[in-house]
């Protein structure tokens, strides 16, 4: 499968955890979070240190979220990607998305090493946001640049 088929199939899904959401409700993982949300994707917070997010309950891994959840977005540092990735294997997650838009973000390649052994589909960086209909400027100029220089999956 291709990256962009993990995107497409990813996306097709409509309960989604993000772990390492945080509690700052202006840091761009709450306005990611909240994106989805308004796009009608039954989001499910998971950081061990908050209760709840959006008025949603929080849960500290991804095994306690019951209902079980279809893909698990990551805005993690590398190192607790690492333990995340495990997190999801022993919860039977099979769709996996390593958010990263400048920098390492999320990814972590012994993480994706890892994912494919246990036949997890893995989306190894990008931002959700370029592969929204109709989203900011800042997102589609960040598209539109990573299209230009070949470096956007398709």
């Amino acid at each position: 499968m291709t990256v962009r088929e993990q995107i497409d199939d990813f996306r097709n899904q409509k309960r989604i955890a993000v772990v390492g959401v945080s509690g700052e409700p202006h840091d761009f993982s709450r306005g990611l979070f909240r994106e989805f949300c308004q796009r009608g994707y039954d989001m499910v917070p998971v950081n061990p240190k908050l209760n709840e997010v959006e008025g949603r309950t929080c849960y500290g891994r991804v095994q306690d979220v019951v209902p079980p959840v279809e893909g698990v977005l990551l805005m993690t540092s590398p190192a607790v990607t690492e333990q995340v990735v495990r997190d999801c294997a022993e919860a039977g997650i099979h769709r996996v998305w390593m958010y990263r838009a400048v920098g390492a973000g999320a990814v972590s390649p012994s993480a994706i090493e890892f994912c494919k052994t246990r036949d997890i589909h893995v989306v190894p960086g990008e931002c959700p946001y370029m592969f929204f209909r109709e989203t900011g400027f800042v997102h589609r100029a960040h598209g539109f640049l990573k299209r230009v220089t070949g470096s956007l999956p398709h």
